[in-house]
């Protein structure tokens, strides 16, 4: 059902000529430099530590990895992380 319900925004997006992110939820990571990630479109903070952060979206989980991490700016669905980043990767659902 939930393949369905995407398919049918995503369809809906392209013809509307609507951006997919905004339509599907999907998460927008900006990278400033090497020391400090915007994230907006998220679902919540799943894991914080100095070297590793999870953090939930509508396409799962991110995961970010390196060291040093402090949040710089939190509001609505928006994040602001600082630190040194080594990685970024997409779990998937």
């Amino acid at each position: 059902m939930g393949d369905k319900i995407y398919n049918t925004k995503r369809n809906i997006a392209d013809k509307l000529d609507l951006p997919r992110d905004i339509i599907l939820n999907m998460p927008q990571i900006k990278v400033t430099g090497n020391n400090e990630i915007v994230i907006e479109n998220h679902r919540g903070i799943v894991l914080f530590d100095e070297n590793q952060i999870k953090i939930n979206s509508g396409v799962g989980l991110i995961s970010i990895y390196g060291s040093k991490f402090e949040v710089l700016f939190m509001g609505g669905s928006t994040i602001t992380i600082g630190g040194r980043f080594n990685s970024i990767v997409y779990e998937g659902n």
